[in-house]
């Protein structure tokens, strides 16, 4: 059906819309084909490329032999036989020539719509893609914030925070790049037994492998009185640094897990412990004024990436939160 359309359109409009056409898709083939490593794809464009050749060689004859009268002709010997057409016989005096720019015009018109219709369908006709979209940070009704997050310097929120850890690269980051978050979230607390004073915001991102948590938390600890307070706690491995000119420290804690049955009705089994966390701590600032951020990662097997994975989230990551840039 398309093929005979096209042969009811007058050589100067048939013609440059072919070459348009078959040039547009020969060259996206021969790149999907190269970025792909497609050998079939390019062969395709190969095909494409040279049919668009083979027209423009047609196209060039045409002009000569517009200017050559005795080759005119046998052009149009050529087209008629194209078109599926017997040629006429007709008199001795030329046959009056179409108007060219009328042509020019039509062709032009054609592959303009053409080219709207291509561009229009991916936005009207539904989509077959599949894939799993990465899931986004939430843009529901906004809950008032607690006091705490009225002062000046003012923190971060929740979703602040779950806008900057949400990045499209933290898969690759945490060395999982085919990997796609399936969950996101940010919210805007406050620290425990601080009677709601501290600001302890927090956001996560949950992937297959990993899930990685950032909180920010505004007291006046510095990071060395957080050192020696975990002394008296239970955690594990730590090692002091320094990450982007700031105090830090690595710990490892369990993670703790709580059992509801809601199917009895009754009250859920003990807390019991969870899997073993990496925790990156990190200075609000490079003076250590009080106040720091947790980057943890964890997974639901145990297993745990290596510090540096730890140390590129937070290289990432810190600069892009709103409040405290990097100084």
């Amino acid at each position: 059906m398309l093929g005979f359309l096209l042969r009811l359109l007058p050589f100067w409009v048939r013609e440059p819309l072919l070459i348009a056409v078959g040039s547009v898709l020969g060259v996206r083939i021969m790149y999907l084909a190269v970025r792909d490593q497609d050998r079939v794809a390019a062969g395709l464009g190969v095909v494409f490329l040279v049919f668009t050749a083979i027209r423009v060689h047609a196209v060039i004859r045409a002009l000569r032999a517009r200017r050559n009268p005795s080759v005119q002709a046998q052009v149009r010997t050529v087209a008629q036989a194209q078109a599926g057409t017997e040629p006429r016989p007709g008199p001795d005096t030329p046959e009056k020539e179409p108007n060219a720019w009328g042509q020019a015009i039509a062709a032009v018109a054609v592959f303009g719509a053409l080219a709207a219709a291509l561009w229009l369908a991916p936005r009207v006709l539904p989509s077959d893609d599949s894939t799993p979209q990465p899931a986004s940070c939430s843009d529901g009704e906004h809950e008032e914030l607690p006091k705490a997050y009225k002062e000046k310097p003012r923190p971060v929120t929740g979703e602040e925070l779950c806008k900057a850890l949400n990045r499209p690269d933290l898969a690759k980051l945490l060395g999982t790049p085919a990997e796609t978050a399936t969950t996101a979230s940010g919210t805007s607390n406050t620290a425990p037994l601080t009677d709601g004073k501290v600001a302890q915001p927090e956001a996560e991102v949950t992937f297959d492998t990993y899930t990685v948590n950032v909180s920010a938390t505004y007291n006046e600890l510095s990071t060395d009185q957080y050192v020696k307070l975990m002394k008296f706690g239970d955690a594990e491995d730590t090692k002091t640094l320094t990450v982007l000119g700031r105090p830090a420290v690595f710990s490892s804690d369990h993670t703790m897990k709580i059992e509801i049955d809601l199917g009895s009705g009754g009250s859920g089994g003990p807390v019991e412990q969870g899997p073993l966390a990496r925790t990156l701590s990190v200075a609000l600032d490079r003076n250590d004024r009080g106040g720091y951020y947790d980057i943890t990662v964890w997974s639901t097997s145990g297993a745990l990436p290596n510090d540096s994975v730890l140390l590129d989230i937070a290289e990432k990551v810190l600069p892009t939160i709103p409040e405290r840039p990097v100084r």
